[in-house]
Protein backbone atom coordinates (compact mmCIF):
# COMPACT_ATOMS: atom_id res chain seq x y z
CA UNK A 1 0.00 0.00 0.00
CA UNK A 2 2.85 2.37 0.84
CA UNK A 3 4.53 1.55 -2.47
CA UNK A 4 1.34 2.46 -4.34
CA UNK A 5 1.12 5.77 -2.47
CA UNK A 6 4.74 6.59 -3.33
CA UNK A 7 4.12 5.82 -7.01
CA UNK A 8 1.05 8.07 -7.00
CA UNK A 9 3.07 10.83 -5.32
CA UNK A 10 5.86 10.52 -7.90
CA UNK A 11 3.33 10.63 -10.76
CA UNK A 12 1.84 13.81 -9.27
CA UNK A 13 5.34 15.26 -8.91
CA UNK A 14 6.10 14.59 -12.56
CA UNK A 15 2.80 16.11 -13.70
CA UNK A 16 3.20 19.23 -11.55
CA UNK A 17 6.85 19.76 -12.55
CA UNK A 18 6.06 19.41 -16.26
CA UNK A 19 3.13 21.83 -15.97
CA UNK A 20 5.36 24.38 -14.26
CA UNK A 21 8.25 23.93 -16.72
CA UNK A 22 5.90 24.26 -19.72
CA UNK A 23 5.97 28.04 -19.29
CA UNK A 24 9.43 28.02 -20.89
CA UNK A 25 7.84 27.03 -24.21
CA UNK A 26 6.05 30.38 -24.50
CA UNK A 27 2.86 28.73 -25.80
CA UNK A 28 -0.49 30.19 -24.79
CA UNK A 29 -1.66 26.87 -23.31
CA UNK A 30 1.45 26.74 -21.15
CA UNK A 31 0.19 29.70 -19.09
CA UNK A 32 -2.89 27.73 -18.03
CA UNK A 33 -0.74 24.71 -17.23
CA UNK A 34 1.62 26.92 -15.22
CA UNK A 35 -1.21 28.22 -13.04
CA UNK A 36 -2.55 24.67 -12.55
CA UNK A 37 0.83 23.30 -11.43
CA UNK A 38 -0.20 23.14 -7.72
CA UNK A 39 -3.24 20.97 -8.55
CA UNK A 40 -1.56 17.51 -8.65
CA UNK A 41 0.23 18.15 -5.35
CA UNK A 42 -2.99 19.30 -3.70
CA UNK A 43 -4.92 16.27 -4.95
CA UNK A 44 -2.31 13.92 -3.47
CA UNK A 45 -2.21 15.86 -0.18
CA UNK A 46 -6.01 15.85 0.21
CA UNK A 47 -6.55 12.30 -1.04
CA UNK A 48 -3.56 10.41 0.32
CA UNK A 49 -2.44 12.65 3.17
CA UNK A 50 0.15 15.31 3.90
CA UNK A 51 3.02 12.81 3.92
CA UNK A 52 2.25 11.70 0.36
CA UNK A 53 1.97 15.36 -0.66
CA UNK A 54 5.37 16.07 0.88
CA UNK A 55 6.94 13.19 -1.08
CA UNK A 56 5.41 14.58 -4.27
CA UNK A 57 6.58 18.13 -3.54
CA UNK A 58 10.16 17.14 -2.68
CA UNK A 59 10.39 14.90 -5.76
CA UNK A 60 9.14 17.69 -8.03
CA UNK A 61 11.55 20.24 -6.52
CA UNK A 62 14.55 17.94 -6.88
CA UNK A 63 13.54 16.89 -10.39
CA UNK A 64 13.22 20.49 -11.58
CA UNK A 65 16.52 21.34 -9.97
CA UNK A 66 18.27 18.48 -11.75
CA UNK A 67 16.68 19.26 -15.12
CA UNK A 68 16.63 23.07 -15.20
CA UNK A 69 18.91 24.32 -12.45
CA UNK A 70 18.56 26.00 -9.04
CA UNK A 71 16.55 29.04 -10.21
CA UNK A 72 13.69 26.91 -11.53
CA UNK A 73 13.90 24.75 -8.41
CA UNK A 74 13.66 27.76 -6.08
CA UNK A 75 10.84 29.37 -8.05
CA UNK A 76 8.83 26.14 -8.06
CA UNK A 77 9.44 25.53 -4.36
CA UNK A 78 8.21 29.01 -3.34
CA UNK A 79 5.44 29.55 -5.90
CA UNK A 80 3.99 26.03 -6.17
CA UNK A 81 5.21 23.39 -3.71
CA UNK A 82 5.11 25.39 -0.48
CA UNK A 83 1.59 26.86 -0.96
CA UNK A 84 0.15 23.60 -2.31
CA UNK A 85 1.49 21.40 0.49
CA UNK A 86 0.75 23.81 3.32
CA UNK A 87 -2.81 24.51 2.15
CA UNK A 88 -3.41 20.78 1.70
CA UNK A 89 -2.10 20.20 5.21
CA UNK A 90 -4.31 22.94 6.71
CA UNK A 91 -7.40 21.59 4.97
CA UNK A 92 -6.95 18.27 6.81
CA UNK A 93 -6.28 19.77 10.24
CA UNK A 94 -8.94 18.98 12.84
CA UNK A 95 -9.42 18.87 16.58
CA UNK A 96 -11.99 17.27 18.88
CA UNK A 97 -14.94 19.51 19.63
CA UNK A 98 -15.08 20.17 23.37
CA UNK A 99 -17.81 22.80 23.53
CA UNK A 100 -19.96 20.60 25.77
CA UNK A 101 -22.88 20.54 23.31
CA UNK A 102 -21.74 18.15 20.61
CA UNK A 103 -20.50 14.54 20.89
CA UNK A 104 -16.77 14.23 21.71
CA UNK A 105 -16.25 12.36 18.43
CA UNK A 106 -17.25 15.47 16.47
CA UNK A 107 -14.28 17.18 14.86
CA UNK A 108 -13.72 20.87 14.31
CA UNK A 109 -11.95 21.25 10.98
CA UNK A 110 -9.59 24.12 10.19
CA UNK A 111 -11.84 27.05 9.21
CA UNK A 112 -12.11 27.90 5.51
CA UNK A 113 -11.81 31.60 6.35
CA UNK A 114 -8.37 31.06 7.86
CA UNK A 115 -7.35 29.06 4.81
CA UNK A 116 -8.33 32.10 2.75
CA UNK A 117 -6.02 34.23 4.90
CA UNK A 118 -3.15 31.83 4.18
CA UNK A 119 -3.97 31.93 0.46
CA UNK A 120 -3.88 35.73 0.57
CA UNK A 121 -0.52 35.54 2.34
CA UNK A 122 0.94 33.19 -0.26
CA UNK A 123 -0.45 35.30 -3.11
CA UNK A 124 1.14 38.41 -1.61
CA UNK A 125 4.45 36.64 -0.97
CA UNK A 126 4.80 35.18 -4.46
CA UNK A 127 3.69 38.39 -6.18
CA UNK A 128 6.04 40.58 -4.14
CA UNK A 129 8.86 38.10 -4.69
CA UNK A 130 8.30 38.09 -8.44
CA UNK A 131 8.32 41.90 -8.58
CA UNK A 132 11.49 42.11 -6.50
CA UNK A 133 13.28 40.04 -9.13
CA UNK A 134 12.78 43.03 -11.45
CA UNK A 135 14.62 45.44 -9.14
CA UNK A 136 15.24 46.48 -5.56
CA UNK A 137 13.42 49.83 -5.66
CA UNK A 138 10.00 50.82 -6.87
CA UNK A 139 11.22 53.05 -9.71
CA UNK A 140 13.24 50.21 -11.23
CA UNK A 141 10.38 47.74 -10.86
CA UNK A 142 7.84 50.06 -12.45
CA UNK A 143 10.35 51.00 -15.15
CA UNK A 144 10.84 47.36 -16.15
CA UNK A 145 7.09 46.80 -16.25
CA UNK A 146 6.62 49.97 -18.29
CA UNK A 147 9.31 48.91 -20.75
CA UNK A 148 7.79 45.45 -21.12
CA UNK A 149 4.28 46.79 -21.68
CA UNK A 150 5.57 49.36 -24.17
CA UNK A 151 7.34 46.59 -26.06
CA UNK A 152 4.16 44.52 -26.18
CA UNK A 153 2.27 47.58 -27.40
CA UNK A 154 4.88 48.17 -30.09
CA UNK A 155 4.60 44.57 -31.27
CA UNK A 156 0.80 44.71 -31.26
CA UNK A 157 0.88 47.90 -33.32
CA UNK A 158 3.69 46.64 -35.57
CA UNK A 159 6.11 49.27 -34.31
CA UNK A 160 3.68 52.13 -34.75
CA UNK A 161 4.69 53.83 -31.48
CA UNK A 162 7.97 55.68 -31.71
CA UNK A 163 10.48 55.61 -28.89
CA UNK A 164 10.87 58.82 -26.95
CA UNK A 165 7.25 59.90 -27.26
CA UNK A 166 5.16 61.00 -24.29
CA UNK A 167 4.12 58.17 -21.98
CA UNK A 168 1.02 56.31 -23.10
CA UNK A 169 -1.67 56.91 -20.45
CA UNK A 170 -3.03 53.38 -20.99
CA UNK A 171 0.38 51.87 -20.30
CA UNK A 172 0.80 54.07 -17.23
CA UNK A 173 -2.57 52.91 -15.94
CA UNK A 174 -1.63 49.27 -16.55
CA UNK A 175 1.67 49.76 -14.72
CA UNK A 176 -0.20 51.25 -11.76
CA UNK A 177 -2.68 48.37 -11.44
CA UNK A 178 -0.32 45.53 -12.46
CA UNK A 179 0.96 44.64 -8.93
CA UNK A 180 -2.55 44.42 -7.48
CA UNK A 181 -3.86 42.56 -10.53
CA UNK A 182 -1.01 40.05 -10.28
CA UNK A 183 -1.89 39.43 -6.63
CA UNK A 184 -5.55 38.91 -7.56
CA UNK A 185 -4.59 36.36 -10.23
CA UNK A 186 -2.26 34.55 -7.81
CA UNK A 187 -4.93 34.36 -5.12
CA UNK A 188 -7.70 33.37 -7.51
CA UNK A 189 -5.66 30.56 -9.07
CA UNK A 190 -4.51 29.20 -5.69
CA UNK A 191 -8.11 29.19 -4.45
CA UNK A 192 -9.34 27.54 -7.64
CA UNK A 193 -6.63 24.89 -7.43
CA UNK A 194 -7.54 24.01 -3.86
CA UNK A 195 -11.26 23.85 -4.70
CA UNK A 196 -10.62 21.67 -7.77
CA UNK A 197 -8.31 19.38 -5.82
CA UNK A 198 -10.92 18.93 -3.08
CA UNK A 199 -13.63 18.25 -5.67
CA UNK A 200 -11.45 15.66 -7.44
CA UNK A 201 -10.63 13.95 -4.13
CA UNK A 202 -14.29 14.04 -3.07
CA UNK A 203 -15.49 12.63 -6.39
CA UNK A 204 -12.91 9.84 -6.06
CA UNK A 205 -14.13 9.22 -2.48
CA UNK A 206 -10.63 9.94 -1.21
CA UNK A 207 -11.21 13.28 0.54
CA UNK A 208 -10.20 12.83 4.16
CA UNK A 209 -12.58 15.46 5.55
CA UNK A 210 -16.26 16.33 5.08
CA UNK A 211 -17.09 19.02 2.55
CA UNK A 212 -17.38 22.38 4.37
CA UNK A 213 -20.43 24.60 4.19
CA UNK A 214 -18.87 27.44 2.21
CA UNK A 215 -21.77 29.76 3.04
CA UNK A 216 -20.39 29.94 6.59
CA UNK A 217 -16.95 31.10 5.44
CA UNK A 218 -15.83 34.17 7.35
CA UNK A 219 -12.53 35.95 7.81
CA UNK A 220 -10.99 36.23 11.30
CA UNK A 221 -11.77 39.61 12.86
CA UNK A 222 -8.12 40.79 13.14
CA UNK A 223 -7.82 40.60 9.35
CA UNK A 224 -10.12 43.61 9.04
CA UNK A 225 -7.63 45.67 11.05
CA UNK A 226 -4.76 44.32 8.94
CA UNK A 227 -6.60 45.41 5.80
CA UNK A 228 -7.10 48.91 7.23
CA UNK A 229 -3.37 49.17 8.00
CA UNK A 230 -2.45 47.96 4.51
CA UNK A 231 -4.79 50.55 2.98
CA UNK A 232 -3.09 53.33 4.93
CA UNK A 233 0.38 52.10 3.92
CA UNK A 234 -0.65 52.29 0.26
CA UNK A 235 -0.22 56.08 0.51
CA UNK A 236 3.31 55.98 1.93
CA UNK A 237 5.10 55.61 -1.40
CA UNK A 238 8.09 53.49 -2.38
CA UNK A 239 8.35 49.74 -1.83
CA UNK A 240 6.16 50.03 1.26
CA UNK A 241 3.23 51.25 -0.83
CA UNK A 242 3.88 48.68 -3.56
CA UNK A 243 3.80 45.75 -1.14
CA UNK A 244 0.82 47.27 0.72
CA UNK A 245 -1.13 47.41 -2.56
CA UNK A 246 -0.40 43.74 -3.16
CA UNK A 247 -1.57 42.77 0.33
CA UNK A 248 -4.64 45.00 0.03
CA UNK A 249 -5.65 43.45 -3.28
CA UNK A 250 -5.28 39.92 -1.89
CA UNK A 251 -7.30 40.64 1.25
CA UNK A 252 -10.02 42.47 -0.67
CA UNK A 253 -10.46 39.45 -2.93
CA UNK A 254 -10.72 37.25 0.17
CA UNK A 255 -13.50 39.51 1.46
CA UNK A 256 -15.08 39.36 -1.98
CA UNK A 257 -15.24 35.58 -1.66
CA UNK A 258 -16.92 35.89 1.72
CA UNK A 259 -19.28 38.38 0.09
CA UNK A 260 -20.43 35.68 -2.31
CA UNK A 261 -20.90 33.40 0.71
CA UNK A 262 -23.15 36.09 2.21
CA UNK A 263 -25.10 36.25 -1.04
CA UNK A 264 -25.60 32.48 -1.04
CA UNK A 265 -26.87 32.71 2.54
CA UNK A 266 -29.33 35.59 2.32
CA UNK A 267 -30.74 34.37 -1.02
CA UNK A 268 -31.56 30.94 0.40
CA UNK A 269 -35.32 31.44 0.33
CA UNK A 270 -35.53 33.64 -2.78
CA UNK A 271 -37.40 32.51 -5.88
CA UNK A 272 -35.18 32.11 -8.93
CA UNK A 273 -32.10 31.91 -6.69
CA UNK A 274 -30.12 29.61 -9.01
CA UNK A 275 -30.75 31.82 -12.02
CA UNK A 276 -29.76 34.95 -10.11
CA UNK A 277 -26.54 33.46 -8.73
CA UNK A 278 -25.57 32.02 -12.12
CA UNK A 279 -26.08 35.43 -13.71
CA UNK A 280 -23.97 37.17 -11.07
CA UNK A 281 -21.12 34.68 -11.48
CA UNK A 282 -21.27 34.97 -15.26
CA UNK A 283 -21.13 38.77 -15.08
CA UNK A 284 -18.23 38.55 -12.62
CA UNK A 285 -16.31 36.27 -14.96
CA UNK A 286 -16.88 38.44 -18.04
CA UNK A 287 -16.80 42.02 -16.75
CA UNK A 288 -15.62 41.74 -13.15
CA UNK A 289 -17.68 44.59 -11.72
CA UNK A 290 -19.99 42.45 -9.52
CA UNK A 291 -16.85 41.53 -7.59
CA UNK A 292 -16.74 45.08 -6.21
CA UNK A 293 -20.24 44.60 -4.80
CA UNK A 294 -19.21 41.25 -3.31
CA UNK A 295 -16.22 42.91 -1.61
CA UNK A 296 -18.49 45.57 -0.09
CA UNK A 297 -20.89 42.85 1.04
CA UNK A 298 -18.07 40.82 2.59
CA UNK A 299 -16.70 43.84 4.44
CA UNK A 300 -20.18 44.77 5.65
CA UNK A 301 -20.72 41.24 6.94
CA UNK A 302 -17.36 41.34 8.78
CA UNK A 303 -18.27 44.67 10.37
CA UNK A 304 -21.98 44.20 11.08
CA UNK A 305 -22.58 40.42 11.09
CA UNK A 306 -25.16 40.25 8.30
CA UNK A 307 -25.19 36.44 8.17
CA UNK A 308 -25.38 36.04 11.95
CA UNK A 309 -28.44 38.27 12.05
CA UNK A 310 -29.99 36.37 9.15
CA UNK A 311 -29.37 32.99 10.82
CA UNK A 312 -30.86 34.24 14.08
CA UNK A 313 -34.01 35.23 12.24
CA UNK A 314 -34.11 31.87 10.45
CA UNK A 315 -33.55 29.97 13.69
CA UNK A 316 -30.16 28.58 12.71
CA UNK A 317 -28.11 27.69 9.67
CA UNK A 318 -30.40 26.49 6.84
CA UNK A 319 -29.93 23.10 5.26
CA UNK A 320 -27.33 23.09 2.45
CA UNK A 321 -28.81 23.93 -0.89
Amino acid sequence: MMATTILIALAAALASAMMFASIASGAVLSLALFYLAPLPLMVVALGWGSRAGLIAGVAAVLGLGAAFGPMYMLAYAVMVALPALWLGHLALLARTNDDGYTPPSTLDWYPVGRILVWIAGFASLTTAGALLTLGTDVDTILGVMRKSLTHLSDVANQGGIAHGTAPDPVIEALVAIAPGAAALVAMLTLTLNLWLAAKIAQTSQLLKRPWPDLRATEMPQPVLAALAIALVLCFFGGLTALIAKIITASLLLAYGMTGFAVLHTVSQTMAGRSFMLSGIYALTAFIGWPLAGAIVLGLADAAFGIRKRYWRKQGGLPDPG
